[in-house]
């Protein structure tokens, strides 16, 4: 289990969760097949690409030095809160995306908040960082602000920073954008602050299913975590 990372991306609607996942999947070496075009490949939902925002949770794996990353984009819409609580109940830590010009918002706090409740490690994101009014030091001293109003622990507190642009497929530890060539550094953060998943092989199989999937050449695909046991293909369950 040490080379396989599950990961939540969470933020205020219109942060830019999305755009950041697919220039994550785009850097990775990930066949995207028929979704390579598309403008938005996470919101692959007819409403969700009408309305610009994420209603459902989606997932995609890449593979980072050999390691599997599981990346789970959640909505950033008020509206949809009780799915942003499903999903973080499959991932063992959380990237917070927070505009580099507006700061911390409503939605913000709601998803930080169910972040540090399940003990997610945090990795902040300040992304934007490109737009001309990007208060970066201001932004990052309201986020702290935020941690401590809710209650976040010491070792919350100690929460890695990165600087992102994912509509220009840039991120760094510093805020200069200029000197950032790609996203690797999310990457590599991952690997280094997030935990590998806890799980008993050998106990019986249990399975939280957070969503239903639909393919035509496969049928209905229940999407999930593994707490305890294990699958293999074609096993039937």
């Amino acid at each position: 289990m040490q080379k396989i990372r599950n990961i939540a991306i969470i933020a205020h609607v219109d942060h830019g969760k999305t755009t950041l996942v697919d220039t994550l999947l785009k850097q990775s070496n990930t066949d995207l097949g028929k979704l390579s075009g598309q403008e938005q490949i996470m919101d692959s939902n007819e409403i969700e690409r009408e309305r610009g925002i994420t209603i459902f949770s989606k997932n995609a794996s890449v593979i980072f030095e050999d390691v599997k990353i599981n990346i789970i984009d959640t909505p950033g819409h008020a509206d949809f809160g009780g799915e942003v609580e499903r999903v973080l109940k499959m991932a063992d830590g959380s990237l917070l995306l927070v505009d580099a010009q507006e700061g911390p918002m409503p939605q913000t706090r709601f998803v930080l908040k169910k972040a540090l409740n399940m003990n997610h490690k945090i990795i902040v994101v300040i992304n934007k960082i490109d737009k001309p009014n990007a208060r970066v030091n201001y932004v990052l001293d309201k986020i702290i602000e935020l941690f401590i109003e809710l209650g976040a622990t010491n070792e919350q507190l100690n929460f890695p920073v990165i600087y992102a642009s994912g509509r220009l497929g840039k991120a760094g530890t510093s805020h200069e954008l200029d000197k950032m060539t790609d996203v690797k550094p999310i990457f590599e953060y991952i690997l280094e602050h997030i935990p590998a998943p806890e799980t008993d092989t050998n106990s019986p199989l249990q399975m939280m299913i957070v969503s239903i999937a639909y393919d035509n050449y496969k049928g209905r695909i229940g999407i999930g975590r593994i707490y305890r046991g294990k699958i293999t293909n074609g096993q039937t369950i």
